[in-house]
């Protein structure tokens, strides 16, 4: 039986731990894709989607999401990046990696105030990308799909996904000059 988002929060609230049953019976594959695209590890993405659990126990109370889906993804995607950048220090090959490196040109690595502008523009940005150029682009660098995935998901070449991303990037870069924020 697949319980309502705030049936699920209100059973982690209430110390529950049904709630971590119902939250990985509903969102556990949701949360291993999440994870994998980011790791490309089965091992490292269970470790991540289970760190999730926990995670959300000890953050409800006093978080109270409205989408459940959104908050354990966003949880799951916080500790698998903290996973990669352990395995970077350990010199392992994740192909996120790559993602990653294509963003330094547009936003290095921004103080806290400037994080928040470089997301509010980055959203205002994205609203005016086509649907297709948007889902490349946060399929890429949120869910870190890889080129020829999204190629085959979206019946183009991998030539023609990396020019879209490419020309969405050199976009985002010169919308952010627009507004005052030097990379």
């Amino acid at each position: 039986m697949f319980l309502q988002d705030h049936e699920i929060v209100a059973l982690y609230h209430a110390r529950d731990e049904k709630a971590i049953e119902h939250s990985q019976r509903q969102y556990g594959p949701y949360c291993q894709t999440v994870a994998m695209n980011i790791l490309n590890s089965t091992a490292d993405a269970d470790e991540c989607v289970n760190d999730t659990w926990l995670a959300a126990w000890n953050s409800m109370p006093p978080q109270k999401p409205l989408s459940l889906r959104a908050y354990l993804g966003k949880l799951t995607r916080n500790l698998s990046l903290n996973r990669l950048k352990s395995l970077r220090r350990e010199r392992r090959d994740i192909r996120l990696t790559v993602a990653f490196e294509e963003l330094e040109d547009c936003f290095p690595a921004p103080d806290e105030t400037e994080s928040r502008f470089v997301c509010m523009w980055l959203n205002e940005y994205l609203e005016t990308l086509s649907p297709t150029d948007r889902r490349l682009f946060v399929g890429r660098y949120w869910y870190g799909y890889g080129i020829k995935q999204m190629a085959k998901h979206y019946g183009l070449s991998a030539n023609a996904v990396t020019k879209r991303i490419s020309r969405t990037r050199e976009g985002l870069r010169a919308f952010l000059i627009e507004r005052g924020y030097t990379p």
